[in-house]
């Protein structure tokens, strides 16, 4: 029987995922430079697609006008095409200082298999974190931040409207208000199951709780807005975390809406939420975000894990209106 050689990877050297043109996207190699002093260099090991923001992303539908505020943390090239985007990887720190070799850590970088960061810039995963969960930390980064500025309170009926990973998050944190009635609305009756394994209730658009008194927007279409705000009570807010790049959405704001005093409110994960940001840091968000993680129910976000060289022919399905996942998994090689 033949003997088969595999040449060993070259750890100098980084594939990336680039979106190239609308729908188009390919696999880059680079070579890595040498390893400045007080960096690290890491293999990764998984990364997620986000859905919401990367299908915008390989769609080149991201306005011009926020092409510098959507600049992901580690982006290379520029809108609308060709960009390296992407905010969640977890890798094995391979080169640095002796004591972090070995070391799994979470970055905000995008689909590479390997890149070299400032040890400032990635953060050790905590114990009882899994280098898969951990790719859920950029969104419940947001989830976080989506609370703090909602500042819902024990015992308050709340409404999540879109079970995406986001909205999943967001129903997870509020479900642990001691006395809250956390409800997650989707259209899509398969997300009952996730809701339970949360710790939630569930209901469809034309179940959704009424009078609520903190109502979270997840959804990204106009259907699940005017759900939103039919569930707000009297003065309440609906926070609004989705974001529709250059669509437009209409929004019901007749009827009720201004007699009832509904305030509709932005949240935005770029900036830390006026109540917390005297005295918190985005390394301190993210660090949070990561020890919130270390719930096992949460893997029940995960899709199965897409293989990193296959992601260019896979992208279609992933980021397409039909698909049902929720967090899209990427196993590196």
């Amino acid at each position: 029987m033949p003997h088969t050689v595999t040449n060993p990877p070259n750890v100098n050297q980084s594939q990336s995922l680039w979106y190239v043109a609308p729908e188009r996207a390919e696999i880059r190699s680079e070579d890595l430079i040498p390893l400045p002093s007080g960096n690290v260099r890491v293999r990764a090991l998984f990364g997620a697609l986000s859905r919401g923001t990367e299908s915008l992303v390989y769609r080149g539908l991201v306005p011009e006008s926020e092409y510098s505020r959507m600049a992901a943390p580690s982006m290379r090239g520029s809108f609308p095409f060709p960009v390296q985007y992407g905010y969640a990887n977890v890798g094995q720190i391979e080169d640095g200082p002796a004591d972090w070799i070995g070391l799994k850590v979470f970055a905000l970088k995008p689909h590479q298999t390997r890149y070299q960061a400032s040890m400032d810039d990635v953060v050790v995963l905590p114990d009882g974190v899994t280098a898969e969960r951990a790719v859920l930390a950029a969104n419940m980064e947001t989830a976080l931040n989506a609370v703090w500025d909602a500042a819902p309170g024990p015992g308050d009926r709340i409404a999540v409207v879109g079970g995406g990973v986001v909205g999943c998050l967001v129903a997870y944190l509020c479900g642990h208000l001691p006395g809250a009635s956390v409800t997650l609305v989707d259209i899509n009756p398969e997300r009952a199951a996730i809701a339970n394994q949360l710790g939630v209730a569930f209901a469809l658009p034309e179940s959704a709780p009424l009078n609520c008194d903190s109502v979270f927007h997840c959804s990204a279409s106009a259907a699940g807005l005017a759900t939103a705000i039919a569930a707000a009570g009297d003065e309440a807010s609906v926070l609004e975390l989705s974001w529709y790049g250059a669509g437009l959405v209409q929004a019901p704001l007749g009827g009720a809406f201004h007699s009832r005093q509904i305030r509709l409110q932005s949240s935005q994960v770029g900036h830390i939420a006026t109540s917390h940001r005297p005295r918190w840091t985005h390394r301190r968000r993210l660090e949070a975000a990561l020890q919130l993680l270390t719930d096992t129910r949460l893997d029940a976000l995960l899709s199965p894990a897409i293989h990193f060289a296959d992601l260019p022919n896979r992208l279609p399905d992933l980021l397409g209106a039909r698909s049902d996942a929720l967090c899209c998994l990427i196993r590196y090689p």
